[in-house]
C-alpha cells in the first residue's frame, strides 16, 4: 500500500493490519520514552488548505513520534495566497523529497491528483465532501478498544451527513469490520440513493433505542449554500441528541469540533458514555500506524535513496 485515499480502496485485512499496528503503537506511548525512530531522516508534508486542530496537530505529532523530519504549511501565509496552483505547490514541496504528503483540500479528488504528481506517499486528511478516511481508521479504532468487535454492532449516524466526508469515510469503515449502519437526519441532509451502499435511512429518531453507538455529525454550515433546515433551533429539537435520548447503554461518539447545544447538549458530551476524547486520543496512534505501514510496512518498497542507517532499530526500540 503506497497511499491512503479513502476507506473505499481498503479491505478488512488491511484495516484490521492498520489497527493491530496502532494497538503497538498506544503501548508504546505508555513509556515514558515514546519516540522510535522508524522514520529518522524522512520527511512528512502536511498540506492543510482547511483549517484543523486535531488532524492537523495529530499528524505532525504522529510523525514526530516516529523520528521523521516535518514541515507543515497552511495555504493561509503561503504561496497559495499568491495564486500558485496545486500542482505547482505540490511540485515545489517535492523538491525537497518527501516521503509522504498529508493533504487537506476543500475540493473532492484533491488527494488523488497529488497522488499522480508526487512520488510520495500521499495520505488523505479530508477532500471537499468526499472522504476521511484516517478518522474513520481512529473511530473504528476507538471503538475496537472499547468493544473487541464490531461484528453486528448497530450504528446511528445522525446529523449533516449530505456534506460530511467523515459519514461517507465511516459508513464504509464500520461496514466493512462486520457493523450494521443507519443513517438518520432531516430529507434534505441525506444524499438520495446512500442506501446502495448498504446502509439504512431514517428521518428521525424514533428508533434510536435500536443503536449501540450514536455518531454525531456536525451541521457543516460553511459547506452550506442553502438554506438545508428551518433553523438550527429546530434542528436541535428534532435531531440532537441529548440526556433524554441518549440511553446508558448507548456509546456516543462526536468527530469534531462539537458544536454544543446544536447536535448535542452538553450534558451527554460531558457523559460517561462519550468517547469523543478517546476519538481524539485515537488519533495520534492511528496515524502513526498508517505513516508505519505507507512508509515502513513490509509490503512497502522504499525508492532507492541510498543505503538505511546500518543502526535503524525495530519499532519497539526507543529512539
Amino acid at each position: 500500500m503506497k497511499n491512503l485515499l479513502g476507506v473505499a480502496g481498503l479491505s478488512r485485512q488491511e484495516i484490521e493490519r492498520i489497527l493491530d499496528r496502532a494497538e503497538s503503537f498506544a503501548e508504546v506511548g505508555r513509556r515514558d520514552i515514546k519516540k522510535v525512530p522508524t522514520l529518522r531522516g524522512r520527511t512528512i508534508v502536511n498540506l492543510f488548505y482547511e483549517a484543523s486542530t486535531r488532524t492537523l496537530s495529530s499528524f505532525e505529532l504522529a510523525a514526530k513520534r516516529l523520528s521523521a523530519d516535518v514541515v507543515s504549511v497552511k495555504s493561509a501565509g503561503s504561496s497559495v495566497d499568491k495564486g500558485e496552483s496545486l500542482k505547482d505547490t505540490v511540485a515545489t514541496l517535492s523538491a525537497y523529497d518527501p516521503a509522504a504528503i498529508v493533504i487537506r483540500s476543500p475540493h473532492a479528488g484533491a488527494a488523488d491528483l497529488v497522488a499522480r504528481w508526487t512520488e510520495a506517499s500521499v495520505i488523505n486528511a479530508g477532500d471537499g465532501k468526499h472522504e476521511h478516511p484516517t478518522q474513520a481508521l481512529l473511530d473504528v479504532f476507538t471503538l475496537r478498544q472499547r468493544l473487541g468487535s464490531l461484528e453486528g454492532t448497530n450504528i446511528w449516524i445522525v446529523g449533516d451527513v449530505m456534506h460530511s466526508r467523515v459519514a461517507r469515510s465511516c459508513l464504509l469503515a464500520f461496514r466493512a469490520v462486520g457493523a450494521k449502519v443507519t443513517l438518520c437526519g432531516p430529507p434534505t441532509l441525506i444524499p438520495r440513493g446512500i442506501e446502495a451502499l448498504g446502509v439504512e435511512v431514517s428521518y428521525d429518531l424514533d428508533r434510536l433505542a435500536d443503536a449501540d453507538v450514536v455518531y454525531a455529525l456536525r451541521m457543516q454550515r460553511e459547506r452550506m449554500n442553502e438554506s438545508f433546515v428551518p433553523s438550527l433551533r429546530e434542528y436541535a429539537a428534532r435531531y440532537q441528541i441529548d440526556s433524554r435520548r441518549l440511553s446508558p447503554r448507548q456509546l456516543l461518539m462526536h468527530p469534531g469540533p462539537v458544536n454544543r447545544g446544536v447536535e448535542l447538549s452538553p450534558d451527554v458530551i460531558d457523559s460517561p458514555q462519550s468517547l469523543i476524547t478517546a476519538q481524539v486520543e485515537s488519533g495520534l496512534v492511528v496515524r502513526m500506524a498508517i505513516l508505519y505501514e505507507l512508509l515502513a510496512g513490509s509490503d512497502r518498497q522504499r525508492p532507492d535513496r541510498g543505503p538505511a542507517p546500518a543502526d535503524t532499530p525495530t519499532i519497539g526500540q526507543p529512539a
